[in-house]
């Protein structure tokens, strides 16, 4: 039972990681239809800001986090209005052979600036060390990795739903000449939904920094998962990517849990059935 309880929990918070990622990833696809595989870049800048900030400079983790998002959201922002809004319906081996080039661009830079060694963090006391729930020893930070993720839900859901910024994102998506037709402005749009998807992806990036090692490699070696997380949930969606992220996070934790000398060879091979059966994801139309 404990292990069971274990392997669900690291699963839940890897999964919350990967969403948190990921999920800006599916929308600024999804509204610009641009195949951003150099998304891994801005949470790997995320997580660099954010331990440079905490181990060089002092600061709590609830502080070098903000301050982590926001300088990667402007760099998104810059980005996107002199590099990405170039390619904009340009055809998609344009776009991957961009992506590829940012990537080998970010990753030289980082290992000039931070060497090749991957960046430990350094957690406050209180976020060290295990918490005792029923009986069963978790590890505390892992708690703040799920409701971190709970919290960001939750206030995307209100934004996309509950929002006239929703709205005009999820018209875009759904028929992006229909709502410049009724006046939207979908440029200002898309810069602004891709500096929230980089700001998404540093926060991710950060929190996870203890999960998924802060290294020069690190755009090429997750960007896969969160390709993985996409396609599944289905482009332009927040719900979709949750379920994948969470159904993946599980699956990943249990497979090499369980059956470690398979690695991730399971959740590969469901991947590629299910988008046999549902190309267009799990929230998609078939």
């Amino acid at each position: 039972m404990t292990a069971v309880v274990t392997v669900l929990f690291f699963g839940v918070a890897y999964g919350m990681i990967l969403y948190l990622i990921s999920v800006g990833l599916s929308v600024t696809m999804g509204l610009m239809g641009f195949v951003n595989l150099a998304h891994g870049v801005f949470a790997m800048l995320g997580g660099y800001a954010a331990v440079t900030l905490m181990n060089q400079l002092g600061l709590s983790l609830f502080a070098a986090l903000p301050l982590a998002c926001v300088a990667v959201t402007i760099i998104g922002f810059v980005l996107e209005r002199t590099l990405y809004s170039r390619l904009y319906g340009r055809s998609e081996l344009d776009q991957v052979l961009f992506s590829m080039g940012l990537i080998l661009i970010s990753m030289a830079v980082v290992r000039l600036i931070w060497g090749p060694m991957a960046q430990p963090v350094q957690l406050p006391d209180y976020l060290k060390g295990q918490s005792v729930v029923g009986g069963i020893e978790l590890p505390t930070y892992r708690f703040v990795l799920v409701a971190f993720g709970a919290a960001v839900i939750v206030a995307l859901w209100v934004i996309f739903e509950r929002t006239l910024f929703g709205a005009r994102i999820r018209a875009a998506v759904d028929n992006r000449g229909m709502a410049q037709a009724i006046g939207i402005d979908t440029s200002r749009l898309f810069a602004v939904t891709f500096g929230l998807g980089t700001g998404l992806a540093a926060l991710g990036g950060a929190l996870g920094a203890d999960v998924l090692a802060i290294a020069p490699n690190y755009p090429l070696h997750y960007i896969v998962y969160f390709m993985v997380v996409v396609a599944v949930g289905g482009l332009g969606s927040i719900r979709g990517p949750f379920i994948a992220a969470l159904s993946i996070g599980l699956a990943d934790t249990a497979c090499k849990y369980l059956l470690p000398e398979m690695g991730s060879v399971f959740i590969f091979a469901f991947v590629f059935a299910l988008l046999l059966w549902r190309p267009n994801g799990i929230t998609g139309k078939r």
